[in-house]
């Protein structure tokens, strides 16, 4: 095994020898943390990586949807849920600690939570939405890197995910100042840390999602689209319009991106915001 747990040339030899059935994942070994990985595309990029070998410890703020979700999984010792609401330092910290425990090092960080509510125009955006919008997308990016880092730094080796999202290239909604603010800020960070560690084996990408009609979707999309005066089947249709593909991205298309830039194949690629977007945004 060549430093950072990288397969060496034997064993690639090796392994090409073998029917692919038999032959290990692309994440094979790896220990991955995602914040909001119960369901949604935290849980789509979890199933992914627990498909490719790795161990994951999925988190959310319900112990019964954590528990619901390995349950479901079903990949027994591989995978482990710590309860972490990704609004508290502590918490977010706590969670990478935990895997690092758990598994004994930390290969790999998915910053996944985000979200905004208070929804209003820049003139009347409350204090309260405008912090809480802060730590729920930037700043909790900031805490699982930061921790993560550590151990990261330690090991010779390391893959960082930050999910942005398509507003992040752009500003063309209203009412959600405080979420394109932060996504624009989480590409920022996105490039400092690459160019920061990007010769130790730690490569630090964003990816930038189109709409993805999500759990969480679901849920605030209706309130947003009443806000707008339209209905919340106009409010997904304009999501599709605005792309080449002219339908909604999924869940397993955003988890394939994150399985090839955890691997091995992906890492010549940092600092790099790749969109998932089907066509939508402009670069």
């Amino acid at each position: 095994m060549s430093a950072g747990g990288a397969p060496d040339v034997d064993e690639v030899e090796e392994l090409a020898g073998q029917p692919a059935g038999d032959r290990p994942g692309k994440l094979q070994g790896r220990v991955a943390v995602i914040t909001a990985s119960t369901r949604s595309i935290g849980r789509g990029i979890a199933e992914a990586f627990l498909a490719e070998g790795a161990s994951v410890v999925v988190s959310g703020r319900s112990e019964e949807k954590g528990k619901a979700a390995l349950a479901e999984m079903g990949a027994g010792d591989r995978a482990d849920f710590f309860a972490c609401d990704a609004l508290r330092q502590d918490q977010v910290e706590g969670l990478v600690d935990f895997a690092a425990q758990r598994f004994g090092r930390v290969d790999i960080m998915v910053n996944n939570s985000g979200g905004t509510d208070g929804w209003a125009l820049v003139g009347d955006l409350s204090d309260e939405a405008w912090q809480k919008a802060l730590d729920w997308n930037l700043n909790s990016h900031f805490w699982g890197t930061r921790r993560a880092l550590r151990y990261m730094v330690a090991g010779g080796w390391g893959r960082i995910i930050n999910m942005s999202s398509v507003e992040s290239k752009m500003a063309n909604k209203p009412m959600v100042s405080h979420y394109i603010t932060n996504k624009h800020a989480i590409n920022g960070l996105t490039k400092a840390t690459a160019f920061e560690y990007a010769q130790q084996g730690i490569t630090c990408n964003a990816i930038c999602p189109g709409a993805v009609e999500t759990d969480l979707m679901m849920e605030v999309g209706p309130l947003v689209a009443q806000q707008s005066g339209i209905t919340y089947e106009d409010f997904l249709q304009g999501y599709a319009n605005e792309s080449m593909i002219k339908r909604l991205n999924t869940v397993e298309e955003v988890a394939a991106c994150a399985v090839w830039l955890c691997s091995e194949a992906g890492g010549g690629v940092t600092g790099t915001a790749i969109n998932v977007d089907g066509g939508t945004s402009p670069w």
